[in-house]
């Protein structure tokens, strides 16, 4: 496959938040694309990894004399591998409103805490995560259903440089693990494997950490403690529950899901489109779909999530709401190819609850007839970028 760039929806926030910071932040999981990005956007700036030794070793042993290298600034990849530059970057840019840094950092923990103290109101922070289907949809709408799941979307699989047989495992191996080991310092791996493996079983479930402390045999705070660098390091990631003050009882417990449906598929042992098509993951791996790209969207307009799933003690529940202002859309989201009338059991009892409130009401699923004029839309899910 012939190698390609493939224009980012961030791009334009980029450039918009270029003109008004000084500093600008893009984290997101390793392989996102960020490094490509970066140098294409901002092409005019002179670019240094901070995972080069060579590079790293001269950062520390003289932050001034190469943070004043170039007159005009630059980009600085990785930047959680010298953090002690962000204070010097913050004097520099005091001094000269002009001079722009563009920072990019592969954990959210480390690049966001050190900013917050030393960048505060200096820089714009955005967020990249793998190849949204918008970006892609040319390319996507070409595969079935099954091999998009499969497949994921981190954009070396797209770009030709990969095949996904061979970059998970890879990805797995080479930056999760890596970095785990790095950030939690974790002796036995084989139980971090496990407790994987076991999230990427609880794809749209509510989390519990005290149930995954018994099936991997460490604490739930253990427990609580690995779920937090997966969603620093942009792996997992948790949908709030909607809650407010009503006669209903609400869950106030958030559901788990991946960042990307490839690497779950991969954690979940399924290798071919045939063994996809017959897991009882498949529509929890479609939901994931659903979710993943509804907050890709969200982070490509440079925006905080807004996403939240309902859910009442009587088990009713909607998949998706997203937010607008003081409105809501409801999204139930069904991976079957045929329509039934159960689809919209849990979107009528919104309705109920809040009224007015709820301006939007649709069914995403996998079939083809689609009904746009009826009070619930029912849409196919390649019609999900006109929603978020």
């Amino acid at each position: 496959m012939e190698k390609k760039y493939i224009k980012r929806d961030l791009s334009d926030v980029m450039l918009e938040m270029y003109q008004y910071f000084p500093v600008i932040t893009i984290t997101g999981p390793r392989q996102s694309g960020k490094t490509t990005l970066l140098r294409k956007v901002f092409n005019q700036l002179p670019y240094y990894s901070l995972e080069n030794l060579d590079t790293r070793r001269f950062a520390l042993n003289d932050p001034v004399g190469f943070l004043s290298e170039h007159s005009e600034g630059m980009i600085l990849d990785e930047v959680q591998n010298a953090p002690s530059l962000l204070s010097y970057i913050q004097g520099l840019v005091d001094e000269n409103p002009k001079k722009r840094f563009v920072l990019s950092g592969s954990s959210q923990f480390s690049v966001i805490k050190q900013i917050t103290q030393s960048l505060a109101g200096r820089t714009g922070v955005l967020e990249l995560l793998p190849l949204s289907y918008r970006e892609v949809k040319e390319m996507a709408d070409q595969e079935t259903l099954d091999s998009i799941l499969l497949k994921g979307f981190y954009p070396a699989l797209y770009a030709g440089k990969n095949i996904y047989t061979l970059f998970y495992p890879s990805y797995v191996k080479t930056y999760l693990e890596r970095d785990v080991r790095d950030l939690l310092q974790i002796k036995d791996m084989m139980q971090f494997q496990i407790f994987l493996r076991l999230c990427a079983g609880r794809i749209g479930s509510l989390f519990n950490a005290s149930e995954l402390s018994g099936e991997v045999g460490v604490s739930a705070n253990t427990i609580k403690s690995w779920l937090s660098v997966l969603q620093a390091s942009y792996i997992i990631t948790l949908l709030p529950p909607f809650y407010e003050n009503t006669r209903k009882r609400l869950t106030k417990t958030p559901k788990l899901y991946f960042c990307d449906t490839g690497l779950a598929c991969y954690l979940l042992g399924i290798e071919r489109e045939q063994q996809l098509a017959r897991d009882k993951m498949r529509g929890h791996l479609f939901e994931n779909f659903i979710v993943s790209e509804a907050l890709k969207s969200r982070y490509n307009q440079g925006k905080e999530s807004n996403l939240y799933f309902y859910r009442d003690s009587n088990g009713v529940e909607v998949d998706l709401l997203l937010k607008n202002g003081s409105e809501y859309t409801a999204i139930e989201i069904k991976s079957s190819q045929t329509y039934h009338p159960d689809f919209e059991t849990g979107i009528r009892s919104l309705s109920d609850l809040m009224k007015e409130r709820l301006a939007n009401k649709i069914i995403l699923y996998a079939g083809d007839f689609e009904n746009t004029a009826a009070e619930i839309q029912l849409l196919n899910y390649k019609r999900m970028s006109t929603l978020f």
